[in-house]
């Protein structure tokens, strides 16, 4: 196999699997991807910054930051100072948005899990992707050089 035979394989299954994401999100009403990707990386317990969501998740600032505003009207999240930050916040679901992610994301939980146990050497697999997306990174750093 070569590079790009590689490169477009992995292409199409990385977005096979965010298509299976969306869908989810779709058919459970949530709408929007990235508010399924928000409230996924919200309901780990942590407080996150929604700087570190949009790294962690490739959403762009935006868009989080509509997100989040939207959450927070609902009551489904709380915004708090980070120390020494002016600008950025701290996210972190309320009790209500615990209860709300919580209903949407079991099932998905649920089938993951299942999903999960039948994947050989997990811990290989997700070491692997890691070290060839920090490898991708040079994409991203390449392009920022030449502007």
């Amino acid at each position: 196999m070569d590079e790009r035979t590689f490169f477009y394989a992995l292409g199409k299954l990385v977005y096979r699997i965010d298509g299976v994401y969306e869908q989810y999100g779709k058919r459970c009403r949530v709408g929007s991807p990235n508010l399924l990707w928000i409230l996924y990386a919200l309901n780990d317990g942590e407080r996150h910054s929604q700087k570190q969501i949009c790294e962690d998740w490739a959403i762009p600032r935006s868009t989080a930051n509509t997100i989040v505003k939207d959450l927070e009207s609902k009551n489904y999240v709380a915004l708090s100072q980070i120390e020494g930050e002016r600008r950025e916040l701290l996210v972190s679901l309320t009790s209500r948005g615990k209860e709300f992610a919580d209903g949407i994301l079991a099932d998905l939980y649920e089938r993951e899990r299942e999903i999960y146990a039948e994947v050989e050497e997990p811990e290989v697999l997700l070491s692997t992707l890691q070290n060839l997306a920090a490898k991708m990174q040079r994409i991203a750093a390449k392009g920022d050089k030449d502007e």
